[in-house]
């Protein structure tokens, strides 16, 4: 017992040298910062004065870069001490600036610690005396401080704490700025976790503990675009896989995870995707745009590390591209949820590993009935999910969810409270005339240690408590390592056991439970616009690999083409862009980008001299070429132009890598110089290269002309004849008129007339 309070003690002690007055990024968003993760933590809030009828004025910015203990223990200190800065950031001097630390009272239920993650409760029953930080702040000035405070003792400046508990500490900043009254200018919330009193008697070992299962994910937003040769948007994963980034800090803390008592509990969860952008790195690649990257060595480095690592491990294989599998599913693009469920494949390549099978872990583990029915079709017989997907079903333990004419489906589900923490859910006390910004997580692995510590320390009922943070997890060094450290004193001193996710789903569930979506999670998809696109892409896509096949034996397949392509669609459909369709979309136009490449290498060449075409029939030679390593059919479409009938168009199979002499039948209906567009299709319809302009001269007839002159020749005829025979009858007419007499006098009944 006195070990694990000891190693508690040990945990408790963060050291901080780092003081960024930048906010750290947010674990769930779409672009990660360039510069390596810190290895320190500063806990920075700005505070807001909000005056009604005034626009929020920003004063002080606290920047906690310590805090001594983060676990209060029998044997540790019986004080707490926080270090840190307060600076200026607003437009105006500040006057007799002071500081203290409050307390609220101990939270002993589940629900009052769910609530305190989600809205931070009352920190304030306890208010020892303000301590002096300085007299005055300029703008744009800081200043250092230390502040000691006893637990437990008596004094005016003691948090007066009698009994264990998880307690909401608030730092709390009075000031007075100039031409203005005093006012609490800057706040900061957490949770300490008090196991046991100073000095006190050690807490009891229970006799069911907790059962800790760790999911470790390594994941990246998509970079890849191509992979022969490897071609990657930008250069930022070579930071974040070099010494000291964000994913070699992260492989790291793997490491350290798996020595020690907490090593039968942790699954490695990669992104297939990832894995692949790594490889192809290591072999050489190019930024686009910008030449060769700079992360071979260091991704070849990672990649020999890992392999290392998962030897004889658990491992789960994400989502191909960690896809937004709900949002595939309500777009019906169901060859890229089986594109996204392939990537044991690449696991097992790549790390010579076999991932664990029929399991599927969604991004923000939430999914829809709909989506849960298209899994299981596919072979997906376990899920891990957060605890908003289980309505209204209390515990922690696994459940199974019914599905129509199937087997059940076991679901593990991720701890609620720690998941909440880790995400970064209470950033702040929500303070009357204060408010602090929600893009500050200032917290979150001080606030999941509290939340931890109270499953295994002051809850005996056995519950698993599985541990998953967020899946593109950036914090910093120091608290990734203080999770860490504090989750294997739990398990060496007997409050927690190391518990096997392959335990996890070989036990029978606990409960039957009704699957649920959050509309939070709904309103995060990756929009339907975006997924609507994709699917007119795959489908052009698809219609594009059936005009394509394989020239002989030892010549490309049309999937060695195709298949880059349908990974680049799953890209934008990528689970990084939930909340940020700018993402998706920037992915979306580089597959449209990549997809329009590969058209383009089948394509017309224009003529530098006018076509001339000799008779009404005489067909338009064309120039076919074919750049790819493929056979491809086409047809040759020409745009309808005056005076050029076409013919049925019949499909052309073009040799891989060769150009092909083709002959157009057409009808010519008029003379002259005229320009004719023309363009390649493939059969069902798919537009390849770009529309050729070509000049066609015909000096020829067409057969409307060679009708129109007969038809004319024809009335020329008879008009011509029907004037003969007028001609005719009249000169008979004049021989008829013979006179009756010698005198010549014509009878009045034969007048001429007649």
């Amino acid at each position: 017992m006195k070990r694990l309070l000891s190693a508690l003690a040990a945990a408790g002690i963060l050291i901080v040298t780092t003081a960024s007055s930048a906010p750290a990024a947010p674990a769930d968003s779409g672009r990660l910062p360039v510069r390596p993760a810190p290895a320190t933590q500063v806990w920075a809030t700005r505070a807001l004065s909000n005056q009604p009828g005034q626009q929020s004025q920003v004063w002080l910015r606290l920047d906690v870069e310590e805090m001594t203990p983060r676990v209060v223990t029998s044997d540790g200190l019986d004080s707490i001490t926080i270090k840190g800065k307060v600076v200026n950031v607003g437009d105006r001097p500040i006057e007799d600036i002071e500081l203290r630390l409050e307390r609220g009272d101990p939270l002993t239920g589940e629900e009052d610690v769910r609530q305190a993650l989600r809205e931070p409760t009352d920190a304030e029953v306890v208010q020892p005396n303000f301590t002096r930080i300085v007299d005055r702040l300029e703008q744009d000035e800081s200043k250092p401080f230390q502040l000691t405070v006893p637990l437990t003792g008596p004094g005016p400046t003691s948090l007066l704490i009698r009994e264990p508990g998880i307690y909401p500490i608030l730092a709390n900043i009075n000031g007075t700025p100039d031409f203005g009254g005093r006012a609490r200018l800057a706040a900061l919330s957490t949770l300490l976790p008090v196991l046991a009193l100073p000095g006190g008697a050690a807490p009891a070992v229970p006799q069911n503990p907790a059962k800790i299962t760790l999911l470790w994910p390594l994941a990246d937003r998509p970079r890849l675009v191509t992979t022969a040769p490897a071609v990657l948007t930008d250069d930022e994963l070579a930071g974040s896989l070099a010494m000291g980034g964000r994913l070699w800090n992260l492989l790291k803390a793997y490491e350290s995870a798996l020595a020690g008592p907490l090593a039968g509990g942790v699954c490695l969860a990669v992104d297939p995707d990832l894995l692949r952008t790594v490889a192809a790195m290591s072999e050489g690649y190019e930024v686009r745009g910008q030449g060769p990257g700079r992360g071979e060595d260091d991704a070849a480095l990672w990649l020999a590390q890992l392999r290392l690592l998962v030897g004889g491990r658990c491992v789960i294989a994400l989502p191909d591209a960690d896809a937004d599998l709900v949002a595939l599913s309500r777009g019906r693009l169901t060859g890229l949820t089986d594109l996204a469920l392939a990537g044991d494949d690449v696991v097992r390549d790549v790390l010579d590993v076999q991932p664990t099978e029929g399991l599927a872990w969604p991004v923000d583990g939430v999914l829809d009935q709909q989506t849960m029915a298209d899994l299981t079709s596919r072979g997906v017989t376990s899920l891990v999910v957060d605890q908003s997907a289980v309505a209204g079903t209390p515990g922690t333990g696994p459940v199974a969810f019914e599905v129509p004419e199937g087997k059940p489906v076991t679901a593990v589900r991720i701890d609620g409270m720690v998941s909440d923490a880790l995400q970064g859910a209470a950033t702040s006390r929500p303070l009357a005339g204060v408010t602090t910004p929600t893009e500050t997580r200032p917290v979150s692995v001080q606030n999941a240690l509290a939340a931890l510590t109270f499953r295994a320390g002051f809850q005996s009922t056995g519950q698993h408590v599985v541990v998953a943070p967020p899946r593109r997890w950036n914090a910093p060094t120091g608290e990734v390592d203080m999770l860490l450290r504090t989750t294997k004193s739990l398990v060496s001193g007997g409050f927690a056991t190391a518990v096997g996710l392959q335990s996890l789903l070989a036990a029978p569930p606990d409960q039957t439970a009704a699957l649920s979506y959050p509309v939070e999670s709904g309103a995060r998809e990756v929009p339907p616009a975006v997924t609507a696109a994709v699917a007119a892409s795959w489908q052009q896509l698809q219609q594009l690999s059936e005009s394509m096949s394989q020239q002989d034996a030892a010549s490309a397949e049309p999937g060695d083409l195709v298949d880059p392509l349908r990974l680049d669609l799953l890209r934008t459909a990528s689970g990084a862009w939930r909340g940020n369709e700018d993402g998706a979309r920037d992915a979306l136009a580089t597959a449209h980008e990549e997809i329009a490449g590969l058209r383009s290498q089948v394509t017309v060449t224009e003529p530098n001299s006018p076509i001339l075409l000799g008779s009404a029939d005489s067909p338009i030679p064309l120039s076919i070429k074919n750049r790819l390593d493929v056979r491809v059919t086409v047809r040759v479409v020409i745009e309808d132009t005056p005076g050029i009938v076409t013919k049925q168009p019949v499909d052309i199979v073009l040799p891989a890598r060769g150009d092909l002499l083709v002959r157009v039948p057409v009808e010519v209906l008029r003379s002259g110089r005229f320009p004719v567009h023309v363009r390649l299709v493939t059969p069902n319809g798919v537009d390849l290269g770009e529309r050729a302009r070509l000049e066609v001269s015909s000096s020829a007839y067409g057969t409307i002309t060679v009708i129109i002159t007969c038809l004319a020749g024809a009335a020329l005829v008879l008009l011509s004849a029907r004037r003969i025979v007028r001609r005719v009858r009249a000169a008979r007419a004049a021989a008829t008129q013979v006179p009756d007499d010698a005198s010549g006098v014509t009878p009045p009944e034969r007048s001429s007339t007649s």
